[in-house]
């Protein structure tokens, strides 16, 4: 059950004990938070907080949280677990200005799961001492490049997250690393993270840098941990950063690939892109085409690209049959075994008449096999250890002959990389996808319950797809369906009674029927 509860506001404090300006902070800050015309609360963590913290966070209407250890890190993970509202929104006890910069992080909320308050981007400023303003430049700047974000001021407290985002979660720093920590975490599940200007006052303006000191201290200790996650492979961005990626062989290999790829769908219609990841291919598609992923993390980055997006195992291809005039599945076959269904499932939503493409290394040419055993060797943990089917050229040929496919065309990256393309047998098949047209529209009209292959309704508040058929709902986590067996519930007991389909709808099922005939 969600709070009523719309922002927390969490202050770190450095001290267990009041100081001469934390009241009027606090009073400057409950004016902030009551103008946003929400339901708030602030709390203000410290590790062994005394009687006088407490006394004055009463008389603010605010609580006090106890850290279990000491530290920036320790006090912001207690007062995430404490945090009762939607978002969580962190500061620092010695800002000025909070009315104008809490009202600007709070606008824009809907735009991203984390808001930073940047002094660094375009109309923030920072007012300290040019030593100490240099000096904090450098070392965001660097500090941003080793961890390959695209974020200015990675040294800012002052930030607002969705609070699903941060809580429940086991923070390892507990110091100021844990604020890359954080954002490492972020780019690693697919959250959308942006930065607003934000003009930093201090009321101690004439401090030593202590912050940004142990800012760098901290980081430093944690970089290498941190710079090896942010690079995995499970990364969200993973695929769209190799595009770009500072290794030229990983660049030029993934360059191919979009090339190839993107040449082979061209023309042929609306595209359903099994294993699409976060591959800049998706935003290379044409409009009505649809991703599917396994990873929920890679496709909520995947949002960026502005194509409809589905959770969905491809063992179970929730989309009626021939729903697509081209399939494509790039780089997925190799990870799941040769017995699985996939194969049945790309044949199964090929309309007759299209194209598929498919992309696996291809095991029969030394070039691959010298290549992934070096790929292995460079980094394990990687993609190539995750290759338990291995295929060849001339295998996949029979394979789609015997099932009546055509094969039109073959393309090599560096005689490792296999990308073939195949026509479906021809017949009266499924008509082709509207060009254009919305997300809803697109999913509503191919997508089917992936247990019985029946269609699928809207659900209360348009957060869900329910299936009458099976008395399951399917949700829709961050603007992306997630049509998974497992995890779908009961329908409610209500929604369950109604009428399964409405007239409309029925009637369009059955015409699909009839097209499939």
């Amino acid at each position: 059950m969600l709070s009523d509860i719309a922002l927390s506001a969490i202050v770190p404090m450095p001290r267990p004990e009041p100081s001469g300006d934390l009241d009027a902070f606090l009073k400057e800050l409950t004016d902030a938070l009551d103008r946003l015309n929400a339901q708030t609360e602030i709390l203000l963590v410290a590790h062994s907080p005394r009687d006088a913290l407490a006394t004055l966070a009463e008389s603010r209407g605010a609580r006090v949280v106890g850290a279990r250890a000491a530290g920036y890190g320790a006090a912001l993970a207690a007062g995430f677990e404490a945090a009762r509202g939607q978002y969580v929104l962190t500061l620092d006890a010695d800002l000025l200005n909070l009315g104008t910069t809490i009202a600007g992080m709070w606008s824009a909320r809907g735009a991203a799961e984390v808001t930073i308050a940047s002094r660094y981007t375009a109309g923030g400023r920072a007012s300290m001492p040019l030593g100490r303003r240099l000096l904090s430049r450098l070392l965001n700047t660097i500090f941003s490049r080793g961890l390959s974000f695209h974020v200015r001021d990675m040294s800012s407290g002052v930030r607002l997250y969705r609070a699903d985002l941060v809580r429940g979660h086991a923070y390892r720093a507990r110091d100021f690393d844990i604020l890359q920590e954080i954002l490492v975490r972020a780019y690693m599940d697919g959250w959308r993270v942006q930065e607003v200007p934000f003009e930093y006052r201090s009321r101690r303006l004439g401090s030593t840098p202590g912050r940004l000191f142990g800012f760098g201290f901290a980081y430093a200790r944690t970089l290498s941990t941190l710079w090896a996650t942010r690079n995995s492979i499970l990364a969200a961005d993973y695929d769209d950063r190799a595009h770009d990626s500072p290794i030229p062989l990983q660049r030029y290999w993934q360059r191919q690939r979009f090339r190839h790829v993107t040449d082979l769908v061209d023309g042929e219609g609306p595209v359903l892109d099994v294993g699409c990841g976060s591959s800049r291919i998706i935003g290379a598609l044409p409009a009505g085409s649809v991703g599917v992923d396994i990873l929920l993390r890679k496709l909520r980055y995947g949002r960026k690209f502005g194509l409809p997006l589905v959770q969905a195992s491809a063992f179970e291809l929730p989309f009626r049959d021939e729903a697509f005039p081209c399939v494509l599945c790039s780089q997925v076959i190799e990870h799941v075994p040769k017995e699985s269904s996939i194969l049945d499932e790309l044949d199964r939503t090929l309309a007759r008449g299209g194209r598929l493409v498919l992309g696996t290394p291809d095991y029969a040419n030394w070039q691959w096999v010298v290549t992934e055993k070096l790929y292995g060797w460079f980094a394990p943990g990687a993609y190539a250890d995750e290759h338990i089917a291995h295929y060849t050229r001339e295998e996949l040929i029979d394979i789609f002959t015997a099932r009546g496919f055509r094969h039109e065309s073959t393309r090599y990256i560096m005689r490792g990389e296999l990308i073939l393309a195949f026509r479906k047998g021809s017949g009266r098949s499924s008509p082709e996808p509207a060009r254009t047209e919305n997300v809803a529209s697109a999913m509503d009209r191919s997508v089917v319950c992936p247990k019985c292959g029946g269609p699928l309704d809207r659900g209360d508040e348009e957060q869900a797809l329910d299936c009458s058929a099976c008395g399951l709902r399917y949700p829709i986590e961050d603007e992306i369906p997630v049509l998974m067996a497992d995890r779908a519930v009961p329908l409610p007991l209500g929604r369950a009674q109604r009428t399964k389909r409405s007239e409309p709808a029925d009637d369009l099922h059955r015409a699909q029927e009839q097209d499939r005939g």
